[in-house]
């Protein structure tokens, strides 16, 4: 208070006759201050560990205003608040943050008012409650009472000077500076102290709707990590998930509006931690040799994931995984949102999506469906040399010898049980008993005996990213998938790929296959084919109408060149005109078409029928490349096959097709 004396004071003796509408100029000066201060405003954070290094990460506002409220209301030891969508649950008597339907380290939660400027970037880190409450007490003194300059210590020896409400500087003291005991002096580089979260620069969303109204499963493919920046399939997911959250407000912004719409909740399946925690690990470390051991290591992580799936004993690991997993999740899912009313689906990436399908083609309808169910055709109702038995004996050039098992009734089931003696007394020579046995044997060995389980809800569509199940179906001999088939339980099914991803495969030639037709192009997301694929669509219709006129230009110079000029040949030349004339005006309309109106011809080609795996649509769908993607194919092909997350084509592709099963549509068809 002796500065305030003094203050008194000085005023006192610069005016002796003060107005008798005041009690003194300090107490103007201090009713003025005071109406300037404003308590601080909260928000809260989380700590996540981003590139090891911890990251504070604001909530959108929508939950940190949950979490402000459930603070103030005085309960909060025992309280726990939803966020993010659901997904994750905030312990406010812990503080802690947990993740709802995965496995996850739990992050610090605070509740923030001032901030410091970190180290090595820019972003601004909280300090901690109580000692920003201490901040905070000082500051409002500061204003009230106009006096600054205020130094304060810091818990871990750490200076704050408070200079005046624009500049506040925080000083970290200099290791071995204090080791006599003296106090920490300001050393090192000030650092910029913020009030409130509105004066630093971060991104704080609004938040998400709460309306759910579909539930998509996403399955990832071999390794821990799931795109070149190695992060895991949650992280990838949260893209996916952001990506379809500003598609909604674009896209479909009129049924956003009119309230027909919420969002669609993405939720990542991790099945690569439970094999990896069966002991193979431990397993393959005892045989791997100590060279490379890096590239080793990656090895071990990633690509052996593809042979544990033909093994029988971990693709029975990797399946039951899987579907429990979600089993698990929608079970939870429906306890946490009652509400839900929703359809779901499932959406696989690389091997995730074979190990889908072989789950989906495993399924059983509803037990009041099993009769309808034996009409089904089968996927693997043509399979090449493996169809039939007598087609295999056939194969092994011993079709004399079917007639043999045909009387005695014998199946390929059968004739797997028979031994040599059996084989013997139907007259079989020992050669082709021989042949026959190893072949049967070994076709029995390689079967993989797996039992698929059983999916609690039936998927309404069934999304493949960068899939090999074309490549796995013809290499486990399936030549060809029958046009009736369908799956069991999954109504819809869409093939999307990148047209350089090396590990994508079509199916719509292994249900066509006699013929050749191009996949469906994806719209851009802007509504228009990009720029490159329009200028190079547009230079080959060039060409080719420069070549037929240039064609149509020879053929009439070789007609007159050729054109007899003696009056003995009149007769003659008229015949050959008149048979010429059909032919060129045949050939003219075609290439007026082609030079008005290309689009049309296409239009009028005949629909092509895929089968109804699909429904009756179209299965193959392909990404438009970048510009800088269509310079050199075999530069971005690793990237392909990891661009899916953040491809908006391809979320708004999958946001079209789950939409339109509900009736609702797209704001402007994209073309």
């Amino acid at each position: 208070m002796s500065s305030v004396e003094s203050q008194q004071e000085q005023s006192s003796q610069s005016d002796p006759s003060p107005s008798p509408n005041s009690c003194s100029s300090f107490e103007l000066v201090d009713m003025d201050a005071g109406s300037l201060y404003e308590p601080v405003s909260p928000h809260w954070f989380y700590c996540k560990i981003i590139d090891s290094k911890e990251t504070w990460i604001p909530f959108n506002s929508q939950d940190s205003q949950q979490l402000e409220e459930a603070y103030s209301s005085g309960k909060d030891y025992n309280r726990i608040v939803p966020t993010d969508g659901g997904r994750y649950d905030v312990h406010l008597g812990e503080r802690m943050r947990y993740a709802v339907y995965w496995d996850e380290l739990a992050s610090e939660v605070r509740r923030c008012t001032w901030f410091y400027k970190g180290d090595k970037d820019n972003k601004y880190v909280p300090y901690s409650e109580n000692f920003s409450q201490v901040l905070e007490e000082t500051y409002m003194l500061a204003v009230t009472l106009d006096e600054w300059k205020k130094k304060l210590e810091s818990p871990n020896r750490e200076i704050i000077i408070l200079h005046n409400p624009k500049l506040m500087v925080h000083y970290q003291p200099v290791a071995g500076s204090d080791e006599w005991g003296s106090a920490p002096a300001e050393q090192g580089r000030p650092r910029t102290v913020k009030r409130g979260v509105e004066n630093i620069s971060v991104d704080i969303h609004c938040g998400e709707p709460l309306q759910i109204d579909h539930l998509v499963f996403v399955v990832h493919g071999i390794g821990p990590a799931c795109d070149l920046r190695f992060r895991s399939i949650v992280q990838c997911v949260n893209d996916f998930r952001s990506v379809s959250l500003n598609l909604l407000q674009t896209h479909f912004k009129k049924a956003q509006e009119n309230q027909q719409i919420g969002r669609v909740e993405f939720l990542p399946v991790n099945w690569h931690s439970p094999l990896h925690s069966t002991g193979v690990d431990v397993d393959l470390q005892r045989i791997t040799l100590p060279s490379i051991n890096r590239l080793r290591h990656f090895t071990n992580d990633t690509i052996l994931d593809v042979f544990f799936y033909n093994s029988p004993t971990y693709c029975q690991t990797i399946v039951d995984t899987v579907a429990s997993e979600m089993n698990r999740i929608y079970i939870l899912f429906l306890q946490r949102n009652p509400d839900f009313k929703g359809s779901v689906s499932i959406a696989g990436h690389s091997l995730g999506s074979l190990i889908l399908f072989d789950i989906l083609t495993n399924q059983k309808d509803s037990l009041g469906d099993t009769d309808s169910k034996k009409d089904l055709p089968s996927i693997f109702m043509d399979q090449g040399d493996t169809l039939t038995l007598e087609e295999d004996l056939k194969k092994l050039q011993l079709s004399e010898f079917f007639s043999i098992f045909e009387k005695e009734k014998i199946d390929k089931e059968a004739l797997t049980l028979c031994t040599d003696k059996d084989l013997q007394e139907m007259g079989i020579p020992l050669g082709p008993r021989k042949k026959i046995l190893n072949y049967f044997r070994t076709r029995k060995n390689s079967m993989v005996p797996v039992k698929y389980p059983r999916l609690i809800y039936k998927p309404e569509i069934f999304f493949a990213f960068g899939s090999p199940i074309g490549m796995f179906l013809t290499v486990r001999g399936l030549k060809r998938i029958d046009p009736n088939y369908r799956f069991p339980t999954c109504k819809g099914f869409f093939n999307i790929y990148h047209p350089f991803d090396p590990v994508a495969y079509r199916i719509e030639p292994m249900v066509v296959p006699g013929v050749e037709f191009e996949p469906m192009l994806i719209p851009h997301h802007k509504g228009r084919k990009r720029m490159h694929l329009e200028l190079r669509e547009g230079l080959t219709r060039m060409s080719m109408d420069l070549k037929n006129n240039l064609l149509g230009s020879l053929r009439m110079a070789w007609k007159s060149f050729t054109r007899a000029p003696y009056p003995a040949l009149q007769a003659s030349e008229t015949v050959e005109e008149t048979e010429a004339e059909p032919e060129s005006n045949s050939e003219k309309p075609s290439d007026v078409n082609t030079e008005q109106n290309p689009v049309p011809v296409k239009e009028e080609a005949p629909p092509i029928h895929v089968g109804m795996l699909n429904g009756g649509q179209r299965i193959d769908y392909v990404l438009q490349e970048k510009p800088i993607e269509s310079f050199n194919e075999y530069l971005f092909a690793l990237q392909s096959h990891l661009c899916y997350w953040e491809s908006e084509d391809t979320v708004l592709l999958v946001l079209k097709e789950i939409y339109q099963t509900q009736g609702i549509f797209l704001d402007q068809p994209l073309q």
